[in-house]
This record gives structure tokens, C-alpha cells and sequence, in this order.
């Protein structure tokens, strides 16, 4: 949980390019907020809670490449509507693959 804390930047990918080597074999579960570590898995899910006052609720969804893309633009810029972190989120997602060999 969270083996990220406290990184950020280069440390943040240095963690992430840690976690795909060790994925190679091995199952790696890996909660994270640095979209740096998330481009470098291989299936990425969304985890969403909602409270309206009385109801607590979690929604889970698996993002296909496209919502990689709108989700790590939002964990870089807090928006999903931001182009500048669009094309930040796939360049991220672009060099994750070819450092993996993908």
C-alpha cells in the first residue's frame, strides 16, 4: 500500500520502473496517487468513493487505454479536461511501454 509515499518526480519513476521489473514475475498489487507509478502497469483500475451524508460508496472501474490516458491527466493536473496533461499522460504512458518493451 502506497510504497510510493513521500516520492515524486524522478524517485516517482525510478518506484515505478522498480514495480514493472518486479511484476515481470511476480503479481504486484500497488495502490498509488503518482501517475509516474501508475504508467507502468499493466492494467490500471480506478478506485472512486462517493458520501452523500448517509451512504458511503466505492465504485471500481478497469481502465482501457483511453481512460488511462483522461485518469493520469487528472492525477497530474487535478482535471481530466487539461490537453496539456493529456499529452503529459501519453508521454508518460509512451515511455512506460517502451522502457517495458511494450
Amino acid at each position: 500500500d502506497e510504497v510510493d509515499a513521500g516520492v515524486g518526480g524522478a524517485a516517482a519513476l525510478a518506484v515505478g520502473r522498480s514495480l514493472a521489473a518486479l511484476g515481470a514475475d511476480h503479481q504486484v498489487l500497488v495502490v498509488t496517487h503518482l501517475p509516474q507509478v501508475a504508467a507502468f502497469a499493466d492494467a490500471q483500475v480506478a478506485v472512486a468513493k462517493a458520501d452523500d451524508g448517509s451512504v458511503t460508496t466505492t465504485q471500481v472501474a478497469v481502465l482501457d487505454e483511453a481512460a488511462r490516458v483522461v485518469e493520469l491527466a487528472r492525477m497530474l493536473s487535478g482535471t481530466p479536461d487539461s490537453e496539456a496533461a493529456h499529452e503529459h499522460a501519453a508521454e508518460l504512458l509512451g515511455t512506460a511501454a517502451r522502457e517495458r518493451g511494450r
